[in-house]
This record gives C-alpha cells, structure tokens and sequence, in this order.
C-alpha cells in the first residue's frame, strides 16, 4: 500500500520560504512520477512541480520558475519542495502525489494515482 505523507506547511510572510516534505512508504519512490500539486479555495487543483523518474529531470509551471525546486532523497524516500520569495497567490494547501512510471500529462492531477492528505501553506502580503 503506497503512503505519502506531507509536513511543513505553515503562515509566512510575503517574500519567506517554506520547505515541503512528503515521507514515502509501500513503494520504491524513485522509480515513479512524482509532484508536487496545490489548490486554493475555490480554484482546481493544479501542478506545481514535478520529478521525472528518468535522469531526474524537474519540470515547473510557469507560476513558480525560479522560485519553486523539487528534489527527492531516494534513501529516505523523501520528496521535497523548496519554495522561496513566496508570494499571496502561492497560498494553497498543497499535495504530494505519485504516478506511475509514465503520464500522459506531467501536471495532470489525474495522472496521479496515490495523493497525500495535504499541507497548508499560507502567505500574507
């Protein structure tokens, strides 16, 4: 049974930075899409970032660039967002989520087989 659990949410001002995590179990992580997606109140959910399992490669929205990196840390199978220069639209809760070892669409939520429960991460101006 694949578990991904996030942590590290939390209020930060416009400008700070937070970091993600998501603590993987039932599964070998790095062979597997993973990403990272958010929802804001009223609004779908949607890809932030994304590990390509072949060569590592990382893949972001446009919205984040820059600002936004994801990383995975295969021995502890842990994935990780750093977020920095946060901005008021970044306030979502977001979500740690695992494909299999191909997707159709790379920040397509519905792409994505196991989901974690979520984590808040709030930025006031």
């Amino acid at each position: 049974q694949v578990h991904l659990v996030e942590s590290g949410g939390g209020s930060v001002q416009a400008g700070g930075s937070l970091r993600l995590s998501c603590a993987a179990s039932g599964y070998s992580a790095s062979g597997y899409y993973m990403g990272w997606f958010r929802q804001a109140p009223g609004k779908e959910r949607e890809g932030v970032a994304v590990l390509v399992p072949a060569g590592g490669i990382t893949d972001y929205v446009d919205s984040v660039k820059g600002r936004f990196t994801i990383s995975q840390d295969n021995a502890k199978k842990t994935l990780y967002l750093q977020m920095n220069s946060l901005k008021p639209e970044d306030t979502a809760m977001y979500y740690c989520a695992a494909a299999g070892q191909s997707v159709n669409s790379r920040f397509n939520p519905g792409d994505y087989r196991y989901w974690g429960q979520g984590t808040q991460v709030t930025v006031s101006s």
